[in-house]
């Protein structure tokens, strides 16, 4: 990939995830993009990621802890804004 492209979408995901939680530190920065592609090939590939978790239960678990705290990082995000 270039060079421009990379830092083009990594600008991308910036602003993303300052939308969806409200900040866009690196490590945010990596959770959104784990929880987006999981998200996306849950919905389009769903043997997959049921092959998936069947051999690998502890990523599972820390893909669900991820999930959750995107989804608790969005609703105090929302609810800020909302103030």
């Amino acid at each position: 990939m270039e060079k421009a492209f990379v830092d083009q979408f990594e600008a991308l995901l910036e602003k993303y995830s300052e939308l969806l939680v409200g900040e866009s530190s690196d490590e945010t920065k990596e959770k959104v993009k784990a929880w987006a592609l999981y998200s996306h090939i849950a919905k389009s590939m769903p043997a997959l990621i049921n092959h998936w978790t069947g051999l690998y239960p502890k990523a599972r678990e820390e893909m669900k802890q991820m999930i959750n705290e995107i989804k608790q990082l969005n609703e105090q995000h929302r609810n800020s804004a909302q103030k």
